[in-house]
């Protein structure tokens, strides 16, 4: 039998945050088997994790929608870095797991007595185009926004770390909380434009202790809304700093993000951007995380 992690990423209170299943002992599934899993634990990802296969890094992950294998995921990183630290006792470190797309990300790991976090190094941003107009007026519609809810400090752009995102601003904290999107439509849209999530944030947070509050949609992949999304924040603080939204004091900008509010299952993502050598801005990204349940897993 396999062993089976419940692990709840960007937290450190158990049932909140972002739940992920972790596999850790993956070897000799198959696609089906691992898509059968995650379909059965029904959390936005599930990563399973596999010997390396080359000597370009440690250990390899998959990660898996309850609908289909996606390229990266981040809090399915943490979880997974997380519950391999618990189960083998492993100490503060630094490792490269290799994505099922093929990605080498740096992963640390911190450990201070009790205390586990994880860090994820994503992978270099890339920005798409910027939409007009109409697709603007589409995407709010879709969202369930107006178009007075809309921030004017930069603009909807698909931002990708290593799995893009649509990046939304708007005015404030209700206006994000009131959202009610249409699935549907929003699936359409991923796939016109060829990106799956959308996330949707503000700065006027009424908090000093976060920068952003936000929210992403990704039904495309199975996904109506993610509790906390480490691959929305990292492409989030290469845009902050791209369009000099937040300045990179030094070359460097690190904030809090804070999300999963409105479902019940509030988290918080660290983001530290670093623009200080020439070419995209390198993000890595870093949570806590908390163990809800271990089992045996008879697949």
């Amino acid at each position: 039998m396999r062993t089976l992690y419940q692990i709840d990423a960007f937290t450190r209170v158990p049932f909140t945050g972002n739940p992920a299943g972790v596999v850790l002992d993956a070897e000799g599934m198959t696609d089906a088997d691992m898509l059968a899993v995650a379909r059965e634990l029904n959390n936005s990802e599930t990563a399973f994790v596999l010997p390396a296969d080359a000597a370009d890094h440690d250990v390899r992950v998959r990660f898996f929608t309850p609908t289909k294998e996606v390229p990266t995921c981040g809090h399915a990183t943490v979880g997974t870095h997380f519950a391999r630290a618990v189960e083998y006792g492993l100490p503060s470190c630094s490792l490269t797991q290799k994505t099922g797309s093929g990605l080498r990300q740096r992963v640390e790991i911190h450990r201070d007595g009790d205390r586990v976090r994880i860090g994820m190094h994503q992978g270099p941003a890339a920005f798409g185009p910027e939409w007009n107009g109409p697709r603007v007026d589409r995407l709010l519609r879709a969202l369930g926004a107006s178009p007075d809810d809309l921030a004017d400090n930069g603009p909807v752009q698909i931002v990708s770390t290593g799995h893009s995102k649509v990046l939304v601003e708007l005015r404030g904290r209700d206006a994000v909380d009131a959202l009610r999107p249409d699935p549907a439509e929003l699936t359409a849209l991923s796939h016109e434009v060829g990106s799956n999530g959308f996330f949707v944030f503000t700065r006027a947070t009424a908090d000093t202790e976060v920068l952003t509050w936000a929210r992403m949609f990704a039904p495309a992949i199975g996904i109506l809304e993610d509790p906390v999304t480490g691959n929305g924040h990292g492409p989030l603080g290469a845009y902050l700093v791209h369009h000099g939204i937040v300045p990179a004091r030094d070359g460097v900008l690190t904030f809090r993000g804070r999300q999963g509010v409105v479902l019940g299952r509030p988290g918080e993502v660290e983001v530290r951007v670093d623009v200080r050598a020439e070419g995209p801005p390198q993000v890595s990204i870093t949570g806590d995380a908390t163990t809800a349940f271990r089992a045996r897993l008879r697949v």
